[in-house]
């Protein structure tokens, strides 16, 4: 697979760690996948020893893992021990977030709530996968600005990279974006009438809907999953 940027531009090692971040998340660079630092450093415009910063970043997310056959890096599998402990940090967080919105929502920020769900219907009908998870983050990060604690999605955003590549993968698999935006529906519902515990149970339903997803997932690509104690990943 070509190097993810389409033309060189000169970038540091944030700007290549969220770029080679967000591919990995999406699915655009997949498990297996060869990270060289050589054209990447072509690809990105930058030297080699920011790009192995970048790389660095990423071996510490368990996005990435030494290459087993020669020098290098490549893309990792999603680590299923991983997952538990970050789905119950995100749901402890944004159940929480629901709470305090619920309380303290205006007008203004439901309208935008309601608005964004509105941005998700469209992405669904016209079948844009990537717009959808880029409204569905969008719309998760409003909630924790409607609450009054933008930064709890920040710390969200830091914890839940593996569980973003199960979402992910699920949308590319199964295609389904219906059942998320029911759920987001209900949620800004639930805010707008000033029900934090109704808001706050539907948010946990909404999160613990991932487990059954990336059960399916491990049956229908297994290959993408990987347990402590399975054999070295041989592509």
């Amino acid at each position: 697979m070509k190097p993810t940027p389409s033309r060189p531009w000169h970038a540091d090692s944030r700007m290549i760690h969220r770029d080679l971040r967000n591919a990995i998340v999406a699915f655009r660079r997949r498990p297996g996948e060869t990270l060289a630092e050589r054209p990447l450093a072509e690809a990105y415009g930058a030297s080699r020893p920011k790009v192995r910063q970048a790389i660095n970043r990423l071996a510490d997310e368990q996005l990435v893992e030494r290459h087993p056959h020669h020098q290098g890096m490549r893309v990792a599998r999603i680590p299923l021990r991983a997952l538990p402990e970050a789905g119950e940090m995100r749901k402890a967080l944004e159940t929480r977030v629901v709470r305090y919105a619920a309380r303290r929502a205006t007008p203004d920020q439901i309208a935008r709530l309601r608005a964004s769900v509105e941005r998700q219907r469209v992405c669904e009908t016209a079948g844009d996968i990537d717009g959808f998870h880029a409204a569905d983050e969008a719309f998760h990060a409003l909630l924790s600005e409607v609450a009054g604690h933008p930064g709890f999605w920040d710390t969200v955003g830091r914890i839940k990279a593996q569980i973003d590549r199960c979402r992910r993968l699920g949308l590319l698999v199964f295609g389904s974006m219906g059942p998320a935006i029911e759920e987001h529906d209900a949620l800004v519902a639930a805010i707008a009438a000033r029900e934090p515990d109704r808001a706050a149970a539907l948010m946990a339903s909404h999160l613990d809907g991932v487990a059954g997803t990336i059960a399916t997932l491990r049956r229908v690509v297994p290959c993408y999953f990987y347990e402590p104690d399975d054999p070295p990943f041989s592509r």
